[in-house]
């Protein structure tokens, strides 16, 4: 496959999105994948949490003392916060073995989604460890940044409590040299998302490489054409952005159309069956109920009929893009080009 530049590779992206949604086009199998691009594309493997604490003496220990008096209440919060660990981890793999199966798709020009999550099981296991790593040192390093900033904000709310009023002086003192700290870990997060979904996973997938290998051989392609990366991840950002600005522009009318009209039948209902006694109470509910889904399901469908092709796109054009550069991607997907046309 021909190496071509970010700017490049968006049309090819657009062509294989519309050959894979749309050709031999059935509305089963198109919901499907569009769930899957969406819950590939709209989940991430990092783990984002933030804990909050206090101490300090006088009044506010007072007001602890109740809880801390209670083991049992600590252990539940304990045992609380690590089921939904547990359940977070189990979801963020089940979305990893998503995304192998859902390369397969794309570079296969597969609509089973089956055969790839059987084929990359082990790889998008080993896949799924390593993002645990980059996750857990990425909030380490949050939690090291952050710790110069916690005696100030801890001290700020002490303040604020004995004395009634709030400083905004000292806050903005606080939180001023935070915005570019915030800035750049955001920054870090999009870059290393961009890594690994885009470029280290075929690697794992095709290659059955390891965390080294992989970047070793991620660091040489960039290291070779740094300005198209560049370019590339700058596009990967901004393009899905102004993407879904466009689709929200085009569907603000019909979506407040359909929102008004079911909200008005809601309130139709709420205000005859307010007066109801006995049996109609329970027909009103069931009414008011069986409109409120019907919301939910018209929501969902128009997001993952919208979604499908903002989402297969994304996935597309850093195929595309790296394909140009990695040569068993490339050679991958000429194959599948080829395989379709026929």
């Amino acid at each position: 496959m021909r190496a071509i530049s970010a700017v490049d590779s968006i049309s090819p992206a657009i062509q294989r999105t519309r050959e894979f949604l749309f050709r031999h086009f059935t509305w089963g199998t198109y919901l499907k994948l569009g769930l899957v691009a969406i819950i590939t594309e709209g989940s991430g493997t990092n783990f984002n949490s933030s804990t909050h604490g206090s101490s300090g003496s006088g009044q506010g220990h007072t007001d602890l003392a109740p809880f801390n008096s209670r083991p049992e209440l600590i252990a539940a919060a304990v045992a609380a916060i690590l089921l939904a660990l547990v359940i977070g981890l189990f979801i963020a793999y089940l979305v990893t073995r998503l995304r192998f199966a859902y390369f397969h798709c794309l570079t296969q020009n597969e609509k089973m989604i089956r055969p790839g999550w059987h084929l990359y099981r082990e790889p998008a296991t080993r896949f799924f460890w390593m993002n645990v790593v980059v996750g857990f040192c990425f909030l380490l390093v949050v939690g090291l940044l952050a710790l110069p900033f916690i005696s100030g904000f801890v001290r700020l709310f002490h303040e604020s409590q004995q004395g009634g009023q709030f400083d905004i002086g000292l806050f903005l003192a606080l939180v001023l040299p935070l915005i570019p700290i915030i800035l750049l870990l955001a920054l870090a997060a999009v870059a290393a998302d961009v890594i690994l979904r885009d470029w280290m996973l075929p690697h794992y997938a095709l290659d059955n490489a390891t965390a080294g290998e992989a970047w070793s051989r991620v660091c040489a392609h960039v290291a070779a054409e740094k300005r198209q990366f560049i370019a590339y991840a700058l596009l990967r950002v901004i393009l899905p952005t102004i993407a879904m600005i466009v689709v929200f522009l085009v569907l603000i009318i019909p979506g407040l159309v359909l929102g008004g009209g079911l909200a008005m039948v809601e309130w139709g209902l709420h205000s005859y069956f307010a007066d109801a006694t006995g049996s109609s109470v329970a027909v009103g509910v069931m009414l008011q109920a069986f409109f409120g889904l019907l919301a939910v399901g018209f929501g969902l469908l128009a997001m993952v009929c919208i979604g499908a092709p903002v989402s297969t796109s994304i996935r597309e054009y850093a195929l595309v893009f790296y394909g140009g550069r990695y040569q068993a991607l490339g050679e991958v997907l000429d194959q599948s080009t080829v395989t379709s046309t026929y």
